[in-house]
């Protein structure tokens, strides 16, 4: 096993660890299957600001895009689709680094509005470990349109 899938795995499963089989993990090990693979998904992140798009997967990718302060228009790159018995993955590369993102249910707050999203996200881009929250098209944020 190489450094990034062990790195992805360590994430993973400090991500997951706050889940509960009440957040729709089913405890008996059956795939995640609550965000359609025709969904659309949009993670956000506070301190430092980041985003990231995630669109409708096909034969198992998506093309996604990361936003940042430093990238307002973002970049985009392809990422694999992967279900896991807690949540969704996604992986992928961009700017030469590797990201990782796990998609994991249960409710999240950015700690900066009054929205209640679905899922928490954790992304591993390169060496840094970003925190957030994530929403799909079916399943969207609770608060205000714009905090």
């Amino acid at each position: 096993m190489d450094q990034r899938t062990l790195c992805f795995i360590t994430l993973a499963s400090i991500a997951l660890a706050s889940c509960s089989p009440s957040d729709g993990i089913d405890a008996d090990g059956a795939v995640y299957d609550g965000i359609d693979p025709s969904d659309a998904i949009t993670l956000t992140g506070t301190e430092p600001f980041w985003g990231a798009e995630i669109g409708p997967t096909a034969n198992g990718v998506s093309t996604a895009r990361f936003t940042s302060p430093a990238d307002i228009d973002g970049s985009a790159f392809q990422a694999q689709r992967f279900a896991g018995n807690n949540g969704l993955g996604f992986s992928g590369e961009l700017g030469g680094k590797s990201v990782q993102i796990a998609i994991t249910p249960g409710e999240c707050s950015d700690g900066m509005s009054d929205r209640a999203y679905p899922y928490a996200a954790t992304v591993a881009l390169g060496d840094a470990t970003l925190l957030g929250c994530a929403y799909s098209d079916t399943q969207p944020f609770t608060g205000p349109d714009a905090p």
